[in-house]
C-alpha cells in the first residue's frame, strides 16, 4: 500500500493563536510530505482560502509563499484578473471589454457595470475576488464522489452504429470498475454524444434497482443510444454512472 500521511491543519490565525509561526508549520508540512511520499510540494499561507490558494501557485514547485490582507494589493493589484483562482480566459476577456484589466481594477470596478455584464450574483463575487476576499475556514468534511464517468474523444469520427455501441459499452465497463472501487452501485446511467460540429446531446435513465454489474450497466448505456438522433459522425462519447448515496448520506 502507498504511504499514508496524516497532518494537523491550522489556519493562519489559529497558528498565531497557538504560538506557532505559519511559515514553520508550512515547512513542516512540506518536509513530512517529502519524507512520506518522496514528492516535493508547495504550501500557500493566507488570511483566507482564496489568498492561500493563489499563494500555493506562487510557491511552486517546492516552496512556501504568503499572501495576506496587508500585502494583497502589492502582490496582486498589478496582475491580470486571470491570476485569480476561478477566473478563466473567457471571463478575463469579458472584463477587458468593460475596461477591467488588473486585479486592482476589478476591486474598484463599478458594481452596476459588473452586474450588467455578469449578473447580480457573479458580479459581486468577481469584485470580492479582486479585493482578495474569501472563506476564512476550511471545511474538513471528506469529499465523497457522487458519480464516476469515462469519456473518449476519437481521432477519427465514428460513423458506424456498431462501432459507436461498442465504444459506449467499453466506456460503461470502465466506469463500472470505478464505482466498484468506491463500493457503491449505480442508480442512474447517463451518456454523452458529441458530433463533428461539437453539438452535444445527453440522455439518461434511472435504474429500476441499483446495480454494479458491468454488463447490465453497459446494456443500459447502449440502449440510450436509441434516444439520440444522430445525423453526423460522432466526435466524443461519454458514460457517467451516478451512484447510490453512502450510508449516512452525503
Amino acid at each position: 500500500m502507498p504511504p499514508r500521511l496524516v497532518l494537523n491543519h491550522h489556519s493562519h490565525h489559529q497558528a498565531h493563536a497557538d504560538g506557532r509561526d505559519p511559515q514553520v508549520f508550512a515547512d513542516r508540512i512540506r518536509a513530512e510530505v517529502l519524507a512520506a511520499t518522496g514528492l516535493h510540494c508547495s504550501v500557500g499561507i493566507g488570511d483566507n482560502t482564496l489568498q492561500a490558494k493563489i499563494a500555493t501557485d506562487f510557491g511552486k514547485p517546492r516552496g512556501t509563499h504568503r499572501i495576506g490582507d496587508d500585502s494583497w494589493v502589492a502582490q496582486m493589484g498589478h496582475r491580470s484578473p486571470r491570476a485569480l483562482w476561478g477566473i478563466g480566459a473567457k471571463t478575463e476577456r469579458r472584463l477587458a471589454e468593460v475596461g477591467v484589466t488588473t486585479v486592482s481594477g476589478l476591486a474598484g470596478a463599478d458594481p452596476e457595470v459588473l452586474d450588467a455584464v455578469f449578473g447580480p450574483s457573479t458580479g459581486p463575487w468577481l469584485r470580492s475576488l479582486g479585493r482578495g476576499r474569501g472563506a476564512t475556514r476550511v471545511d474538513p468534511t471528506p469529499w465523497v464522489a457522487r458519480a464516476h464517468g469515462r469519456e473518449e474523444t476519437f481521432q477519427e469520427d465514428l460513423d458506424d452504429d456498431a462501432e459507436i455501441a461498442e465504444a459506449v459499452r467499453r466506456l460503461a465497463r470502465r466506469a463500472a470498475a470505478d464505482i466498484a472501487a468506491d463500493g457503491r452501485p449505480a442508480t442512474r446511467v447517463v451518456i454523452k454524444v458529441r458530433n463533428r460540429s461539437f453539438a452535444t446531446i445527453t440522455r439518461s435513465r434511472t435504474l429500476p434497482a441499483p446495480s454494479g454489474e458491468p454488463e447490465v450497466l453497459a446494456e443500459v448505456a447502449v440502449g440510450l443510444l436509441a434516444r439520440v438522433e444522430r445525423d453526423r459522425p460522432v466526435r466524443l462519447l461519454g458514460v457517467r454512472l451516478e451512484m447510490a448515496a453512502p450510508e449516512g448520506g452525503y
